[in-house]
Formats: C-alpha cells, structure tokens, sequence
C-alpha cells in the first residue's frame, strides 16, 4: 500500500533506470541488512575422527574374541609379539587402523597392533573399583540387586550419561559409569 505523499512524489522524479525498474518488479522482496544481522551461526558441530580403513569412530571400544590375542609391535605377522591378552571378551580400545590391523589399548594403555579377526564389536566393560553394587534403576537410591568384584569382564547393555546397564554371572544392573572401563564418559547406548 502506498501513502498519497509517495504516489505524489513519484510523479515528479525522474523516470528508473532499467535494472532498479526490474528488481522493483521482481516477486521476491530483497533481503535488508537487519533481516541477515538476525540470523545466528550454527553451532560448530564437532568432528569426529573416523579410522581410514573402516570409517568407524576413533577411538572407539571391541572386545577380544577369543581366550588369547597377540597385540604386535607394528601392523603385520613379522612384528615382534609384545603383549599378549588372555581374556575373551576383554574391553580394548581401537586407537588407530591399517589394513587388516587394529591397534588397541587396554585399560592399563597396553597394547599393540591386533588383526582385526581376533576383535569383537560386542561391548564389554571391565569393573574398575572393588564390589560395586548393580543396582535395580540407574539411582543411588534404587535397591541393590548384586555386587561386582573388580576385574570381572561383564558385558554392555544401554548407558545414560552418568550410568550403564551391565549383566555378567548371571546378574544384571546398573552401575555408575565411572565404576567401569570400556564407555566413554559422554557415551550414551540404547
């Protein structure tokens, strides 16, 4: 809608110059200054590092599959055995890749360069802290349902961000997610 003054000052100005004529006619209205001052950046999402071979997270945990792993000094048969895991189901974490190769840690930071054949992506933990109690609800008030003695091997179920469901010896609970190694600490898991 035009005000009577703009009509009646339009009759007295000088005719347009073609490109003003096309964008006055143009369906689109032209953005302004304080419409784009008003839009905020996107919040930087942050990168994650995928391996080179398999494009998964690193790092990122597995578990041993077999009652003995040989962790090598390089990534090939010819490397010298330096470690050795002797614990199926033991929680590793994948640091690095090459071919068929994973490098892996353990909670100690001991490792070494593992084919991939002996690697499990079921997720297991192993319990940091001497008989933690498995509760019925991720809450230190819920009831105890079992104890965990540290070092046992149990397996993964979900995590919310500061507890995880695990199950091992025939019990099943929750447990602060800082009484286990083998999640990490932003980690949540349905």
């Amino acid at each position: 809608m035009t005000s009577p003054a703009a009509t009646a000052s339009s009759d007295a100005a000088p005719p347009a110059a073609p490109v003003q004529a096309a964008l006055a006619e143009s369906p689109r209205p032209a953005a302004r200054p304080t419409q784009l001052a008003a839009v905020q950046p996107a919040a930087p999402v942050a990168e994650v590092a995928r391996g080179p071979v398999t494009r998964l997270p690193l790092p990122r945990f597995v578990s041993l599959k077999g009652d003995e792993g040989n962790a090598r000094r390089g990534p090939s048969l010819s490397h010298r055995i330096d470690w050795v895991f002797r614990h199926a189901g033991m929680p590793l974490r994948v640091v690095g890749e090459f071919g068929h190769w994973r490098r892996v840690e353990d909670r100690d930071g001991a490792g070494g360069w593992v084919h991939y054949r002996l690697l499990s992506g079921v997720r297991t933990a192993i319990v940091q802290a001497d008989m933690v109690e498995l509760r019925a609800r991720p809450d230190l008030n819920a009831g105890v349902i079992a104890m965990a003695e540290g070092g046992a091997i149990v397996r993964l179920g979900e995590c919310e961000p500061d507890w995880c469901r695990i199950s091992g010896g025939g019990a099943k609970g929750w447990v602060p997610k800082s009484a286990i190694w083998g999640v990490d600490a932003a980690e949540v898991r349905d």
